[in-house]
């Protein structure tokens, strides 16, 4: 299979060194510079051989050849090393079928990756005193009837809730009108007694977007700001994410629509404005400063860093778990990939951090393409990760599934195969 044929050519060219002509290719080395922005500066980026900087491009190429552009591809692809861009390429139109061509510079909806930053801003939050992990929400929100749910259990997706996806229109929603984040609050307390599927806290692990949403709601409370205006005023700006945008209605934002695998538009429905979990738009540069700011540059402590890329899920054995914010592969020789997938709609997106080669590897696109979360393939480029194509179950542990979308819904972190049918709703004035 072209699958497993590429697995096995990209890492024969990490373990032999060697690689074919590159005539062909086109992409130049870009450096990111160490740039200094309001608050934050970015490390400096690493010297790379000429040797190991085509080996990478020469593989990067052959995966967007064999399998991304093939697969109908719509959006941008990234891969760097140490800060360098070392393979990009971008491909179609914000309307698909149109004139107006994707660049580094169209920002595309990136869906769970979302989370990431949520969780990052909860931890940036916990050293500035503002609040606690371990405080249970109660105590930001007294009427908050769930007890014993801490923002850790949300972050680490162990609060036993269930996910606003499905219970919103089981226990009456009028599809109609558009779910804010209050409304999911609100819902779990009034709506207690009717929805289903609740759980204990910190039993098990549950992948589950209300979480998120809600965890949006306390950066909110703490700070006194819309989350939209927070990220934008703590995270985009000092770092210079300058096409980087959390969407909300009346934003003024000009959005890059979406669509299914026919190229078909789907429209937006009465789960578009919830943030947190998804709605952050942006580009693979700005994801890549983004990476670069998870590092030593001041963001966040190297303690907290360490408590994100902890494994809390830990029920059953495997290399796969989840930290605060970010899905991740442990190895028993301790490396580990640090990653988050997204979907929302038609927009599929992949970011995967390899920490100890200093390597990212960036894909967002705007029309559904399964084979964005192949990009898994290409961390066989910076070490020898894996020889089989087990990396595909696509469970965070054995045994326990991801988050997969109900009838009429768009997931924002699964890659299930089939796309459902979406049905449009009226946006309700904010």
């Amino acid at each position: 299979m072209i699958k497993n044929r590429l697995l096995y050519f990209t890492s024969a060219l990490f373990i032999t060194g060697s690689f074919p002509s590159c005539s062909g290719v086109k992409n130049k080395e870009i450096v990111l510079q160490a740039d200094v922005f309001k608050t934050y500066k970015l490390p400096a980026s690493a010297k790379l051989s000429e040797n190991d900087k085509e080996r990478i491009r020469i593989g990067a190429g052959l995966f967007y050849d064999t399998l991304l552009k093939n697969s109908g591809f719509n959006g941008g692809i990234l891969v760097a090393k140490g800060g360098n861009i070392i393979y990009e390429n971008y491909r179609g139109a914000v309307n698909f079928g149109g004139t107006d061509s994707i660049n580094a510079n169209t920002p595309l909806h990136i869906a769970s990756v979302t989370k990431t930053m949520t969780a990052m801003a909860i931890l940036k939050l916990q050293e500035e005193g503002k609040l606690n992990i371990n405080d249970t929400l109660t105590k930001y929100f007294p009427a908050f009837n769930y007890p014993d749910i801490t923002i850790k259990d949300l972050l680490s997706h162990r609060s036993g809730l269930p996910n606003y996806l499905y219970f919103m229109k089981t226990v009456g929603w009028n599809e109609d009108s558009v779910i804010q984040n209050t409304d999911v609050l609100q819902w779990l307390i009034d709506k207690k007694g009717m929805i289903e599927n609740i759980a204990p806290p910190n039993r098990r692990f549950t992948y589950c977007n209300t979480n998120y949403a809600l965890l949006a709601l306390v950066i909110e409370k703490v700070t006194g700001s819309s989350f939209p205006a927070y990220l934008q005023r703590e995270l985009f700006d000092p770092m210079g994410m300058k096409n980087t945008f959390v969407h909300y209605t009346g934003d003024g934002k000009i959005r890059s629509k979406s669509f299914d695998w026919k190229g078909r538009e789907i429209p937006d429905n009465f789960l578009d404005d919830v943030y947190g979990d998804k709605n952050v738009y942006s580009t693979p540069r700005d994801l890549l400063i983004w990476d670069r700011m998870l590092s030593d540059t001041g963001f966040l402590s190297a303690r907290s860093f360490k408590a994100a890329y902890i494994p809390y899920s830990n029920e059953r054995p495997g290399i796969k778990n989840y930290g605060l914010g970010w899905r991740m592969n442990v190895y028993p020789d301790g490396r580990k990939i640090i990653f988050h997938n997204g979907w929302w709609h038609g927009n599929n997106a992949a970011f995967i951090r390899l920490p100890k080669e200093d390597a990212t590897i960036i894909i967002l696109t705007n029309r559904y393409a399964r084979a964005v979360y192949k990009a898994k393939y290409l961390v066989n480029l910076f070490d020898h990760y894996f020889d089989t194509d087990e990396e595909d179950k696509e469970a965070v542990l054995p045994g326990v599934p991801d988050a997969m979308a109900p009838a009429g819904v768009g997931a924002v972190d699964s890659t299930m195969n089939k796309k459902p049918k979406l049905k449009g709703a009226k946006r309700r004035r904010s």
